[in-house]
């Protein structure tokens, strides 16, 4: 089958996520659209060396039985799409592309492969299948980066210098925390883990810190991890990042922010929810992404996936 590589059309996102390095053995046949290396400097004779074809963006929707775009399809794509295809990459169907799946994938019987790190899931109509064959945590470093480049852009654009007088508490021990907490483990803050068990813990202590840093996402609708109560008593003032950029489902009425305004206020408190923060460090996350995506994605027939 034909897999065709787009540029994602998302604000601020640099990363690459397939490199020629890594394109050894694909059971399907790549087209790359033109000048798809460019944030990396890669050319498009590279790709052409290792076999993929070079083409434009629109061709690439009207030939090609699978897109891959690492960001959800913006809606300046949405002519482009046809009934049927396969479309692989983070759509993220409960949360923020909850639209795109209403507007386009079940209109267009599209079939969506979502390439969430704990659960890669298919999603077709209302037929939602876990990818057996892709094991969890198989983009553990893209999370990690993601809790470490969210942790030092917001800090920084903030206005902040960490030292042993800040107090920085991190939900949860996933792979989005540890990068957290190594980010402000480095930079000498105060700083404390807690984990789902000890959450009650830090909502009884919330208003002592300074920065908040959540690393869990949620699935289930109004189960927030921070909710409006909560927010009443952290410390006026205080900064809470949301590295698993869970907009209004971990911490409740939270929105996006961007990369280019990282920070918003509400109510006397500072908000960082920008969802491709990996972006920040795109050289190292395009590495880890396509070494991953390569080994267990793109080199797979994905043919499979039609069969659900």
């Amino acid at each position: 089958m034909k897999l065709g590589f787009i540029k994602p059309d998302y604000p601020n996102e640099k990363r690459v996520a397939l490199l020629p390095v890594d394109i050894k053995n694909f059971e399907n046949e790549i087209v790359i659209e033109k000048d798809f290396g460019e944030f990396l400097d890669i050319s498009n004779d590279e790709y052409i060396k290792k076999g993929c074809t070079i083409k434009s963006r629109e061709w690439i929707y009207q030939n090609c039985d699978a897109i891959f775009s690492l960001k959800i399809i913006q809606k300046n794509d949405y002519k482009y799409l046809r009934k049927n295809q396969i479309i692989i990459g983070w759509t993220h169907p409960y949360g923020g592309g909850i639209k795109f799946m209403e507007e386009q994938a079940y209109p267009k019987n599209l079939t969506i492969v979502d390439l969430d790190n704990i659960t890669p899931r298919i999603f077709k109509q209302k037929r939602v299948i876990d990818i057996e064959d892709i094991p969890r945590n198989f983009i553990q470093k893209n999370s990690f980066n993601a809790g470490y480049a969210s942790t030092i852009h917001a800090i920084i654009s903030h206005g902040l210098m960490l030292d042993n007088t800040v107090k920085v508490a991190v939900l949860a021990a996933g792979n989005v925390s540890q990068g957290a907490f190594y980010a402000v483990s480095q930079l000498g803050a105060q700083v404390r883990l807690f984990y789902r068990k000890t959450m009650n813990e830090f909502k009884n202590s919330i208003g002592e810190y300074d920065i908040i840093i959540n690393g869990i996402e949620v699935d289930t609708p109004n189960l927030h991890i921070i909710n409006q109560e909560d927010l009443t008593r952290v410390k006026k003032y205080a900064l809470i990042i949301d590295a698993a950029a869970d907009a209004g489902n971990a911490i409740q009425n939270t929105v996006f922010s961007s990369i280019d305004k990282p920070i918003y206020k509400n109510n006397d408190i500072y908000y960082y929810v920008v969802n491709n923060s990996p972006s920040i460090i795109y050289r190292k996350s395009s590495e880890d992404i396509s070494k991953s995506f390569s080994k267990y994605v793109y080199s797979k027939d994905i043919s499979k996936y039609l069969n659900i």
